[in-house]
């Protein structure tokens, strides 16, 4: 099941550390297999308060996703970022691909 590092990024100080993260965070994806879908867009905001940009990438599965995060050569970029942009970080597991949300809705009844 596919899972997803998901950044929403605010007040994004463009300096040197930044683009020096920018430069190395690819080399720390290759090795669990993650790739950018959605890097640095401005969402189109429908609902609730939203002012930054959103950073989504995917991943084969969460334990992936778990690993990159938690590697030694993303722990050594993360800092670049946390100095220089407010943010709010994490990984979700997606749906598979016979995802029913009116089962999902079914079961939530049948549990009250």
């Amino acid at each position: 099941m596919n899972a997803y590092a998901v950044g929403l990024l605010h007040d994004i100080d463009q300096n040197d550390e930044i683009l020096d993260y920018l430069r190395r965070i690819q080399a720390t994806l290759d090795p669990y297999a993650g790739r950018f879908l959605v890097h640095g867009a401005t969402p189109e905001v429908l609902e609730g308060p939203f002012d930054g940009v959103m950073v989504l990438i995917g991943f084969p599965d969460l334990d992936a996703a778990r690993a990159w995060y938690r590697s030694p050569a993303y722990r050594e970029l993360l800092p670049l970022r946390t100095r220089n942009a407010r943010s709010v970080t994490f990984l979700l597991e997606g749906c598979g691909p016979d995802h029913d949300s009116a089962a999902l809705a079914d079961l939530i009844a049948a549990a009250h």
